[in-house]
């Protein structure tokens, strides 16, 4: 039996890569307004853990609504994906949807001192309900004493900021 040489396969390989991208230039120059075909990823190939770090990594290049596409991905399966949810909104100044997310977060996950300490601040920019806001910040010391000064921070202020409003109003 006669075996042919490799060369003359390589010279039939590189023949048949050429004749496929001729035919496709061709394909493409005869029908420009066909779509080509397209990709479909049925299953995606990242975990939760992973939307949420490419988040974070969006975040901190200040590309906010990348990251916010990526929270909502893993908010899917983890919860603290509302959290930073709140977080991406509240930097682009969307406090109707941080406070959303803030108490989303709270409401699937009570236990969450950083989720308490946020929606307290978020009140104190916007400068509503801060009765409410200072009994968020101190159920935030409450349930995580290792962040108390951060917190206190907030509670602090928002005293400071019912004490002006209270003055104004006598």
């Amino acid at each position: 039996m006669d075996y042919p040489s490799i060369r003359s396969n390589r010279a039939i390989v590189k023949w048949r890569i050429l004749s496929t991208l001729l035919l496709g230039i061709l394909v493409l120059m005869l029908f420009p307004n066909c779509s080509l075909p397209k990709i479909v990823v049925l299953k995606d190939p990242l975990t939760p853990e992973e939307h949420l770090n490419l988040g974070l990594a969006y975040e901190k290049k200040g590309l906010l609504d990348s990251a916010i596409q990526e929270y909502k991905l893993a908010a899917k399966k983890l919860t603290i994906a509302y959290l930073y949810l709140g977080n991406s909104h509240f930097l682009k100044n969307e406090l109707g949807e941080a406070e959303t997310y803030y108490k989303k977060m709270i409401k699937k996950d009570s236990q969450n001192g950083d989720a308490h300490n946020n929606l307290a601040w978020l009140y104190y920019i916007k400068r509503e309900n801060l009765d409410l806001a200072e009994r968020y910040a101190l159920r935030a010391i409450e349930l995580n004493p290792l962040k108390d000064p951060i917190y206190r921070d907030t509670l602090e202020k928002i005293k400071e900021l019912k004490k002006q409003e209270f003055k104004k109003l006598q």
